[in-house]
């Protein structure tokens, strides 16, 4: 591992490499006593199909039906996509969570800086900068549908971080940080997966869709330390792309 510095150099107009401009960027140790994670108010609740249960062995059963299809479930035996069994972690508080972000990533849509088979954990040092993030994601699915009208609950989830990691804030102009998915997603993606081959930690950046926030995509489940469930919070969109934020 480069203690100093990370060298990004790539082969212009390899369709693997996306082009990027050669520049030293920093790594830093950081220890980040509080980071901010929004989740899904449904996920935070009991498992959808105990209402579906009339007893223990009916519950049971219904919980190797979900365990056949689930991501997660799936990926802490025998791993899944690019995630292997050995990455996730047991036996810490909301280790769910922390293995469900690495798990379900989406099929055909990869993040800023992970692969289309592999998650990560996404976090900001404020809630508000969560909540732009979020919001901003949310509004694009909801043009797609073509219906501004909406609300929704997302709560804290609540984490330490610490270890080196790679620090895009000094470069606020890197092409990984472009507002434009296909743009800056390529070019983040490519970043990140050289990131894990030289065993950093994660990605700490200046939001995208919040000035002056930042940002951290932890690259490995293990990163993810002592996380806590905190405030809830409800989105509101009412016929509009603008949307309004309140405590839930």
């Amino acid at each position: 591992m480069k203690p100093a510095s990370i060298l990004t150099r790539f082969v212009a107009g390899s369709e693997s490499d996306p082009e990027l401009p050669s520049a030293d960027l920093a790594t830093k140790r950081e220890a980040f006593e509080r980071t901010i994670r929004l989740v899904s108010s449904a996920r935070l609740r009991d498992a959808v199909m105990a209402p579906l249960a009339d007893d223990d062995d009916e519950l049971a059963l219904l919980a190797e039906i979900e365990g056949a299809t689930s991501s997660r479930l799936i990926a802490e035996e025998r791993g899944h996509g690019g995630l292997s069994a050995e990455e996730l972690v047991h036996g810490v508080p909301h280790a769910k969570f922390i293995n469900a972000s690495f798990a379900y990533a989406k099929p055909r849509e990869p993040g800023r800086f992970n692969p289309a088979d592999r998650g990560a954990w996404y976090a900001a040092l404020a809630v508000e900068t969560c909540l732009a993030e979020v919001g901003h994601h949310l509004t694009q699915a909801l043009a797609d549908a073509g219906d501004f009208n909406a609300v929704v609950e997302y709560g804290e989830m609540i984490a330490s971080m610490s270890g080196i990691f790679l620090d895009l804030r000094e470069t606020p102009g890197h092409p990984s940080l472009d507002p434009e998915k296909s743009k800056g997603y390529p070019v983040g993606n490519a970043l990140a997966a050289q990131a894990r081959a030289e065993g950093h930690n994660g990605i700490i950046y200046s939001s995208v869709r919040h000035p002056d926030g930042t940002c951290i995509a932890a690259l490995w489940p293990n990163v993810v330390q002592s996380v806590t469930q905190g405030a809830l919070y409800r989105l509101t969109w009412s016929g509009s792309p603008e949307f309004t934020w309140e405590a839930a």
